[in-house]
């Protein structure tokens, strides 16, 4: 049991890698959402088709006031609280099995 503990923990902690990704891409997104980026860029594409799928059923919600949009926020608190799900989950299940 004690090697499954440990490979929950090693997933808990790649999960953890991925969504810290996840948020790092989200801010580049919202920093060239401000800066105008040039959209046919390689680079700017590729950041668009990362956090689009996140992005898009909160864009759905009526969070945008004036030129604010408010929906990566609301995507960031989404990510965290799933995150933090996720992890204490795997860790709790591995501090079980030993």
């Amino acid at each position: 049991m004690f090697i499954l503990a440990e490979l929950l923990k090693s997933v808990a902690l790649l999960i953890s890698l991925v969504f810290n990704i996840l948020y790092f891409v989200l801010v580049v997104r919202i920093i060239l959402s401000w800066v105008g980026a040039d959209i046919y860029n390689d680079i700017v594409q590729l950041v668009y088709k990362v956090t689009d799928p996140i992005l898009e059923p909160f864009k759905r919600l009526p969070l945008q006031t004036g030129n604010i949009d408010f929906s990566p926020i609301l995507a960031f608190i989404v990510l965290s609280v799933l995150k933090s799900f996720i992890v204490n989950v795997l860790y709790g299940i591995a501090a079980r099995l030993g």
